[in-house]
This record gives C-alpha cells, structure tokens and sequence, in this order.
C-alpha cells in the first residue's frame, strides 16, 4: 500500500521503493533531512515515508530547498537507470534476454530481513550488480515473515534468540499485481489440497526480485506459517520451502510474464524447479519426462555452495513421497520417478533424497565457488559418477566475489573514485590495478585511519546500547563508550559461530592472547561478532567462552562482542577492520566472502589456506594460517595452527603496523595495503564474477536452451533416443587386446572394438592417462577407421599417444557419445580396459 504523499513529495516514493538506496548513498543527505533520527535508527527510507506524519510531510512539501534536492536526486536516479549499461554495450542482448536466480536467501539490505549468512549475501551481491552492469536477470526468494532471529546475549553471553515480525507493510516490497491490477497469486499442491503463494516484488536498480509468501488468508493457520521462519521449522517445513521456492517459484516467474532461458539454482534448495520447468515442457509438446529433462536442463545451472557431504539438503523418502505425491499426479508422472532422479541409491525405493543430487541430475552445467571448492565438489559428488576420474567429475569453478559498492565505507567510495573515476564497477577492470599501485602513501594511511576510527566510534556506541539493553548502570554505560583506542591496531573476527569455522582458535592459549591484547607499547585491540544457530549449543558456548575471556582477563577496554551480527554492522566492521581473521578447518570454507569485503577499504586478511583465500594469497597480500592441508578435526593440529596464530600476530602483523616512517607512516603496511587493493579488490568483485558467469555458464547455456527447444523439442528427444539404446546395448560392448607399436613421433595404438547393436556415432574409444609426477592428466580420443572383416559392427581404432610419456601410463575405456550431450553429466556410464597399455617390450 503506497502511503499518501503531498504531491510534490511523490517522487519520494520513486526513490524508496527502489532499494538501489543501499548501495548509491546520493540520496542519504534527503533521507536524514526527512527525518534525522528516524534515518539513523533504521536508515530504511520506506519505512520513514511509512511513519512520518502529514504535517511533517506538508512543511517538506512547502520547503523550497527539500524540493530541489528532491528533484536533483529524482533526476540523477532516472538518468542512472536510463544510461546505456555494460552489457547493452556488448551487443548480446539477442543472445539472452534473461536469467532467472533462485536462493533461498536474498542479502540486500538490514531494512529487507530475508537473510542469514554468506550464502545470502552472495545472492543480494549478485542482483545489485546485476543491476550495475545491465544483465536482464530476476532473483526468485521467499518473503518471511519473521526471517532469521536476532540475537540478544546476556552478561555471561548466554544467547537469546528473537523473532521480531516482518510487516510487509514496512519493508520495501510491494504487491506483483497484473494488467488489471489484481495481486498475483500461484499455488502448489500439496497433499489433499492446494498453497496458495502472495507474490511481492523488490525492486534492485534494474533487476526485480520476486519474493512468495504462504501467509495468505485462503491457507490453513499451519500452512500460512511455511514461509514464517528462514531456515526454521522441522524437516517438513523445510521440504515445503523448497517446494514453495521451486515449484511455486517457477510459476511466479511465468504469472509475472517471465520466461528466462537460463536458471540458475543458488544451491540445492530450489532443485525443484527443474521439475516444474520440465512439466511445462512435457505438456507443451506431449514429452515423457526425461526426454522434457533432455531439453529444459540444458538452460539449468546449479551453484554447489556445501563443502561437506552433510550439508546438502536430505529428506526422508517418505516425506518427500507424501509431500510430492499431489503434485506428482498433477503432472501425470509416478511420484516414484521422481524420487529416482534425486535418490542417492536409486536401485533403494527408501533411499534418502538428496536435493543436490536432483540438480545435478537437473542441469547441464555445476559449478563450485572457488578453486579448492570445485576439488572438494568433485569428490563429493564422485560416487554419483562411478568409475570416472576425479578430474573429470564435471564440476567447475566461479570463484564469488562482492559487490564492492555495497561494502566500501563513504571515505572509500571517494577515494576509489579519485583514484579511478566513478564508473569503475559498472564494466571492465583492467584499468583499476595500475591507477591503485599509483596512489600515494598518505592518502592510503588517511582511509586507513579514518576507516578504523570510524569504526571504534560505532563500536562504542552499539556496546553502550547493548548494556542498556541488559539493564545495565549508567557508569557501565559510561565505561562502554569510551573502549578501545582509535589509533590501535584493529583486528575483527565476526562470522556465524560454529565449531568447523573454529572461532575459538584465538582462544586456545587464552594467557598468551591476553598478553598480546595488554601490551601497551604496541596496542592491539580486537572486535568480535556472530551468531550461532538457536539449535547449535557448541556454537553457543563458543560466544560464552569470548565473554568469559574478556571478563576474566579484564580486557573490556580492548576486546568487544558486538551483538545481533547483521548487515549493518558487517558494513562498519569491514569498513574499519585493519586485519579480518578468518580461521575454518580447511577445506569446510567453500569460498567465504567476508574477508573480500575488507579489501576496497584498505584492510588485509589473516586466514586460513581455504576457500577464496587459497587462490588468492601471496605473502606480500596478506597472511596465512596452515599448510595448505587438510587435518580434519585434529586437536593436536589445531593447537599447531593456533600458536602459528599468535606468532604471526606477535612477529609479523604487529611490528609491520607500528613501524613508521618520520612521517608516521608504516611504509611497508602501506605497500602491503597498496598491492592488496589493487590486485584482489577487482580480482573478488562481483563484476568480475557476474561476467564470468555470463561468459561461461549463461551464454552457452542459453544457446544450448535454445537448440534443444527447436521443433518441438526434437534434439531432446534425439538424446533421451541415445541414451535408451546405450543402456541398452551397452553391457554388451567388448574389445580385442590393444596393440602399441612405437613410431617416430609417438606410440601408436589400435584397438579392435565391437560395438553390438550402437551406432558407431554413440560412443567414444580414449586413451586416458591421470597425473603422474610430472605429467598432467591427458586423454587422447582414438579415431575409429576400417570396418573388421567379418563382424557385424566392428571397427579398428587407433590413434597417436605422446611419445615422451610410457603408453603403460594410458588406460583405453569406451565412453558415451553425443554432440549435444555432456558426458558424464547427462550420461555416466564408462567401460575401462582391465588393465593399462603394455609397453611393445613388455608385450
């Protein structure tokens, strides 16, 4: 419901709906006018335009000067939105005209409570640049009704989880409503009736977010409360999200006149919507199932977040049988088909169903976010990819990045935009690493300074608020805000408390830390945030340990536990933080991004060898933790890396940022600082990973979408046709043994192979040789030549192996074969000789 607006106020409400707000902070000077306290306490403007009184309203209406900062801001919004972006630039708008995003979890803002951690925030990065560079793509989420819970800590730290109401009314979404101005509404079976689904929408600069919501008046009480809480509920609301999310989102993006030709499935949560875009198929051009698989999947791109086997998302395969079973016979397929595509032992009608496994099975193309992840995916998704190479389990990588706009503090932004010009994201960075390398080494020490001291002060005030929260004495309140020490070295730890991403590290030797924490000569100071799952009572206790350390020791002036870890105060502690800490057991951080926040402002990382940070570090970046290894959960190696902690804190990091030039400037920090900007700011963008994505993934996959979809359909039927007779006639393939001779320019090989009733075009006969010592891993396809005399369908095969590598190196195996098709991931089966090559001596 819009509120009601003087006239000449109603562009206010142009500008607040959109919430481009969060990230071009043109507008903050209007905002504050409109109502200063109101603005510092929730600095959500649609809110305010929600609450502000007529009067107040009237005399703005009447200020001469709040008018033509009104209009200022209107017409740089609007020239904004009009301008011809990046991708318009490319020519390729024909190529893809749109993609549609699925997450359970949209970080867009503190004043749009629809997130919980890195995963979310990843998905709001991704719209926001979207939106920057022009990319037609639409996120698909879910509208909680309470989101995930804010954090309330005691004075012994023990955690209060609260649940504060999301009144759409406040946030800034509005009705998707159509032509006639009806609210949208979809629904979904579920057993024994139908869930009906709201439709909002946010608006993100150019991009839209589509968000559902079961709280509508047609559904039972139960079923209202499905969308209540973000990751809440027991196991049967969480199927039901999903369903909502992938089912229900899929069909909200076709009643708002959608039709992307890419889906990208921001983890296994919305694994459901490759069913739902399959059924539009099956009807559209009366297809079985797999052969509507064959078409749809080759627009569907799955995002593999979890870095261990037990984070993916696992149903009973009862529950997913009655919760699926409606719609199942909705759509005219055996409820136990669809359990097969997503059962982690299908041949087990009681297998659990892994939502992961459907994605994979639903798409053609997987990726992992970072380079460490795509080895870890690879071997988590191997078994479903039996006897096949781990190298070649097809799982790729797009390291994420960060929408630096979102993450750089005021002080930031200009001194980027002096160094680099203003529209330094909105495209190529090429540019950007050479104009850093030239700035001056006052200038950087300023943002530094600026940035940490900024920092400090909010620290101050949020504590002195948390203990007037508990109840606390106004000399308690006094004493919180003046800790910490605006000059002293900064280090910041904040992150959702759990026992693999270790926050307890720095608390392994707590008499050494306190140490290092009282030196006074060269002060060291340390800020702290994070929540720890209301059912995760290990977590928990680990924030019970930080404040029991800080109150033992005394340390109140130098140690600080910021409550309720939200966007906001990730924002001002990436801002000021002159070292992020980030201490996971490796290889658990499939990518992490908070430490990429602190790179545009200056600040370096200490982290562990694990997720982005592994491909990224260099010792003159920054500083790592461990050996590039993984240890599981060892104590004695966490006691290892934990003193490895404290000596780079106590040799390393320390000394670099206290040793000062006549100047006062810590030369070698400086240029510490200086090549960490400049290299991984643009390298960890969101620029670069959106366009990577596109490059990659979206372009090929909507061509490919769009092949398989000509005439009705028919390359999809090709394939299901293909595939039908390989596992058909398959086990009966066979082979003579090879023969290798030795030639000048290598080994040559030739292989008898009898093909039973299979085209000679479906399949492949390779030589493949894994990495050994020095040699990489190398497949070598043999070409197939004459017809054998006598055979009904057999043919010699031969080919050319290097002849600087032993042929005993190379195993020949028989592989399926398609120009369409991706082998394995559509198709899995391989067939090896039982041994490798003979050398001709050996033979």
């Amino acid at each position: 419901m819009l509120p009601r607006m003087p006239q000449a106020l109603e562009g206010l409400v142009e500008l607040a709906l959109d919430v481009r707000w969060s990230w071009s902070h043109g507008a903050d000077a209007l905002w504050r006018r409109l109502d200063p306290d109101l603005w510092q306490s929730t600095a959500n403007p649609w809110l305010m335009l929600i609450r502000i009184g007529d009067q107040r309203l009237q005399r703005l209406a009447a200020d001469p000067d709040f008018l033509r900062e009104l209009e200022e801001q209107l017409r740089t919004y609007r020239s904004a939105m009009a301008a011809t972006t990046w991708f318009a630039e490319q020519g390729i708008e024909g190529r893809l005209r749109q993609v549609a995003y699925f997450s359970m979890e949209f970080g867009i803002s503190e004043t749009l409570p629809i997130y919980s951690g890195g995963l979310g925030m990843l998905a709001g990065d991704t719209l926001k640049t979207a939106s920057d560079l022009g990319l037609p793509l639409t996120g698909v989420g879910l509208l909680y009704q309470q989101g995930y819970f804010r954090q309330v800590l005691d004075a012994e730290g023990r955690q209060t989880a609260l649940y504060p109401f999301n009144d759409p009314i406040e946030l800034p979404v509005m009705p998707l409503r159509d032509a006639d101005g009806e609210w949208l509404r979809v629904s979904i079976p579920l057993p024994g009736r139908q869930l009906y689904l709201q439709l909002w929408q946010a608006r993100i600069g150019r991009v839209r977010l589509l968000l559902l919501d079961s709280n509508d008046p047609l559904n039972t009480p139960a079923d209202r409360g499905i969308t209540g809480e973000l990751y809440g509920g027991d196991g049967l609301t969480r199927l039901q999200q999903e369903m909502v999310l992938g089912i229900g989102g899929w069909r909200a993006l076709r009643a708002a006149g959608l039709q992307p030709q890419v889906y990208h499935l921001n983890e296994g949560h919305a694994a459901l919507a490759v069913l739902e875009r399959a059924r539009e198929r099956m009807e559209a051009d009366e297809l079985t199932l797999e052969a509507a698989l064959d078409i749809t999947r080759a627009g569907n791109l799955f995002t593999t977040h979890t870095p261990v086997a037990a984070g993916f998302d696992r149903f009973p395969a009862t529950l997913v049988r009655q919760q699926l079973g409606a719609y199942s016979a909705q759509i005219g397929v055996a409820v136990e088909q669809l359990l097969a595509l997503a059962a982690e032992h299908p041949e087990d009608p009681e297998s659990t169903i892994n939502m992961a496994r459907l994605a994979v099975r639903g798409s053609l193309a997987v990726n992992a976010v970072s380079a460490l992840h795509e080895q870890v995916s690879k071997g988590l998704f191997a078994p479903w990819f039996p006897r096949w190479p781990l190298a070649q389990i097809p799982v790729g990588h797009v390291t994420n990045g960060v929408h630096v706009p979102s993450w750089d503090s005021p002080e930031a932004d200009r001194f980027w935009t002096e160094t680099c010009g203003k529209a330094r994201w909105l495209g190529e960075l090429d540019a950007l690493s050479g104009d850093i390398n030239s700035a001056d080494d006052a200038a950087l020490w300023r943002l530094r300074n600026h940035g940490r001291r900024q920092l400090v002060t909010f620290a101050r005030t949020r504590l002195a608020a948390q203990h007037a929260t508990l109840g606390a004495d106004s000399q308690q309140i006094r004493e919180a805000a003046e800790v910490l020490d605006p000059d002293a070295l900064t280090l910041c730890f904040a992150r959702r408390f759990a026992t693999y991403k270790r926050p307890d590290l720095l608390l392994h030797d707590r008499h050494r830390l306190a140490g290092l924490l009282r030196d006074n000569q060269h002060p060291m100071q340390l800020i702290i945030a994070g929540k720890a799952h209301p059912s995760d009572r290990p977590g928990q206790a680990m924030i019970q340990q930080w404040i029991a350390f800080i109150s033992e020791f005394e340390l109140q002036h130098r140690v600080v536990f910021l409550a309720d870890y939200d966007m906001r105060v990730a924002a001002q502690l990436v801002q000021g933080a002159d070292v992020w800490i980030n201490t996971p057991r490796r290889p658990w951080e499939a990518s992490g991004t908070s430490g990429m926040k602190v790179l545009v402002n200056g600040g370096l990382n200490l982290s562990e060898l694990d997720g982005w940070w592994a491909e990224a570090w260099r010792p003159e970046l920054g500083w790592a933790l461990g050996d590039g290894r993984e240890h599981d959960a060892d104590p004695a190696w966490d006691a290892i890396e934990a003193s490895q902690l404290y000596d780079l804190l106590e040799n390393a990091v320390r000394p670099e940022f206290y040793r000062h030039d006549a100047r006062g400037i810590p030369v070698e920090w400086v240029a510490r600082m200086r090549r960490s900007m400049a290299e991984l700011t643009p390298r960890y963008s969101t620029n670069r990973m959106l366009r990577e994505y596109l490059e990659r993934y979206y372009l090929p996959l909507a061509e490919a979408s769009e092949r398989r979809s000509r005439n009705a359909g028919q390359a999809g039927r090709e394939i299901e046709a293909w595939r039908m007779r390989l596992h058909r006639h398959w086990p009966n393939l066979h082979w003579d043994i090879p023969q290798v001779r030795q030639e000048a320019d290598g080994w040559r090989v030739r292989i008898q192979v009898y093909l039973d009733d299979l085209q000679a075009e479906d399949i492949a006969v390779e030589c493949f040789a894994d990495a050994v010592d020095e040699w990489p891993m190398q497949c070598v396809r043999l070409q197939r030549g004459e017809a054998l005399p006598g055979a009904v369908n057999g043919f010699a095969y031969q080919g050319l192996l290097p002849g600087d590598r032993p042929p005993a190196h190379f195993t020949p195996r028989l592989i399926p074969d398609h120009p369409e098709a991706q082998v394995p991931l559509e198709l899995s089966l391989i067939t090896w000789l039982d041994k490798a090559l003979e050398n001709p001596s050996d033979g």
